[in-house]
């Protein structure tokens, strides 16, 4: 099965449409045969608004549950701007690594639990090509209140 094959199967959506990055930077870039995906935030892309799907401080406004599904987002935005540029899911060799970021407090502990949520959708859809390097921390605030933002290199 290719990987769009799978994102159907999974009942996951790629945007469509063209947007552009919430500010001073690109939202992608191609380095030779890597990739490279700015942050990416649980908002509806397809949206002129840019509402956030999930909202707030992991463990306090939101569970680790929705910060997982919040992180599942994040990579189908990733997919839709990887998708824009090399036009064929099919040409990912590997998925290099993703930073995850948890939008939490002080005594939360939970972060690699919360970007699970991004890693196990990018090993579904890729399979073997999807096992990633990966970091996990916590901060203080996202952009626009968010509880997650990932980041991923990712090798064509």
């Amino acid at each position: 099965m290719t990987p769009e094959e799978k994102i159907a199967n999974l009942n996951l959506k790629i945007p469509k449409g063209i947007t552009t990055a919430l500010g001073s930077y690109i939202p992608i870039t191609n380095v030779e045969n890597l990739i490279f995906i700015s942050g990416q935030i649980p908002i509806n892309i397809e949206s002129s608004t840019n509402e956030l799907k999930f909202k707030g401080k992991v463990g306090i406004d939101i569970s680790i549950e929705e910060a997982q599904e919040a992180g599942r987002i994040c990579c189908v935005n990733a997919l839709f701007y990887l998708k824009n540029l090399i036009g064929d899911l099919d040409k990912v060799k590997r998925i290099i690594k993703i930073t995850g970021y948890v939008n939490c407090d002080q005594n939360f502990t939970d972060h690699p639990k919360v970007i699970n949520g991004a890693s196990d959708l990018l090993i579904k859809i890729f399979g073997e090509k999807g096992k990633h390097t990966r970091v996990a921390v916590g901060v203080n605030s996202l952009p626009l209140g968010s509880p997650v933002e990932v980041d991923f290199i990712i090798q064509i």
